[in-house]
Formats: structure tokens, sequence, C-alpha cells
């Protein structure tokens, strides 16, 4: 994999555009303010009322949101736009006066760092394993105590086109046995396990401007040097140093 195509992991990707058009922008961060807000969208034709659009309009902006991967459609409604989700994937993310739904323990441990007014939130999920639930105070001061692993399924450069599979796959987990029950269980093959520690070094500050306009992705090298600053390490990531494991933190291959 490499460096470019691992950008793709839940933002930009290679082989697509990625500057918006004006009106696009303007959807985008209009999309993005509710959801921080609220942790919901209104109706579409309240939204389109407040931008002042059409329902036309609106639908051509919503389909080049979906093909810059600004958003995830399930049909003509947003479905996620990352770090926030319009469904359960799993997590809770409960704010002082909002609760949100996170994509996936990524967009979950990412919420409390990139909303400014909720600084301090509970998240909550259970294990895929053995259904133990788990909650942790996420901050936006540093990564929470815990022995639990988060295991990512799929390789960052396989994220899309199917970024709702990808994300129903990044989990937390109770240990790392459990990651392995599951493996098995499910017959597919181990991803990515790491730390509560590194999970939220990853989430800090990814989606640093993601609430400003105009939002501007990282270039491709800025990204791998973000990706190899919080501790991820090989291809998964496409990254190409070879003194560390490929499949995780662990010493279990």
């Amino acid at each position: 994999m490499s460096i470019v195509t691992a950008v793709g992991a839940h933002d930009a990707g290679e082989d697509h555009e990625t500057t918006l058009t004006d009106l696009a922008e303007r959807v985008r961060h209009a999309i993005y303010t509710c959801l921080a807000t609220s942790g919901t969208l209104p109706e579409r034709e309240s939204l389109v009322l407040r931008l002042g659009i059409t329902l036309e309009t609106y639908d051509s902006a919503l389909a080049e949101l979906a093909r810059t991967r600004n958003v995830v459609l399930k049909g003509a409604e947003i479905e996620m736009a990352h770090p926030f989700a319009t469904r359960s994937f799993g997590f809770s993310v409960m704010g002082p006066r909002t609760l949100w739904w996170g994509g996936c323990a990524w967009d979950a441990f990412a919420i409390p760092n990139l909303v400014p007014d909720s600084p301090e939130v509970l998240v909550a999920t259970t294990c895929p394993a053995c259904a133990t639930p788990h909650a942790w105070t996420i901050t936006n001061q540093g990564p929470p105590a815990g022995g639990q692993v988060a295991h990512f399924l799929t390789p960052a450069d396989r994220i899309w086109p199917d970024a709702v599979h990808a994300c129903e796959n990044q989990l937390v987990y109770c240990s790392e046995e459990c990651v392995e029950d599951w493996l098995a269980r499910a017959r597919v093959e181990r991803g990515y396990v790491m730390s509560l520690e590194t999970l939220w070094r990853l989430s800090a500050h990814w989606y640093d401007g993601r609430l400003d306009t105009p939002y501007t992705r990282r270039e491709p090298t800025v990204a791998a040097e973000y990706f190899r600053g919080v501790g991820l390490h090989g291809s998964f990531w496409g990254l190409t140093d070879h003194d560390q494991q490929e499949h995780g933190e662990s010493t279990r291959s």
C-alpha cells in the first residue's frame, strides 16, 4: 500500500477529486456544524431552506461530497460525516449537552478532540467477542486508562469505497484474546491491533480543521508522518518501515 492510498483512511484517497466547489463546501460545512452542535441532522427541506438553495442543488452538492469522500451516503441520506454518524455503529458518545453516534472506535475517540465545547465525553461500547460493556471518560487532554485493545480489520487503502464495512470493523475488545476469538468465529484474518493510548493519539488530531471552512485535507506525506508520529507501523497504514511488526503493536502475529 502506498502512502497516497493510506490518506484514504476516513478521508481522501487517490484517483478522485479533492477540491470542492463553493456550493459543496457550503453544504459540507452546514452538515458538519449541525452534527457537531446537535448530533443529528435536520430534515433535508429544513437544511435546504437554511442554505437558501433548492433540493435539486442540494442533492447535486451531496453527490459531490460523497464522490470526494466527505460524506458517506445511504441512498439519498447521509450515513456518516466522519467522525459523526447518523446511526449506531456501536459507539455512543455523550457530552455535557449532546449525544453523538461515533462511526467507529477511531471516530468516537476523536469527537472530544474536535468539538470545542465538549472536551470531555463518555464513550460506551461492547466487546464484539463477548458482549462485555465498556465505557471510558475520553478527554482532549490525554488517553484513558484501560487494558482494552482496538482492532481494525480493513487496511487503510481498502477503506473506500466501502467505508461503512470498514468502520463497522474498527472496534474495541476486552483483550487480544477476545480479538482472536472473534477472528476465529468470523473466519477472517487479523488486521491491526493497538492499545487505547495509540487509539487516542490516532484520533486526537486526525480531524483537525474539519469544522472550519474551507477545510483542507492533509497532503499524503503529512498524513504519513502523522501516522508514524502516533505510533502506527507497517503496510497496513501505507508505511514502508520494516523495523516494527506490520500487524499491530502486539508481540503476537
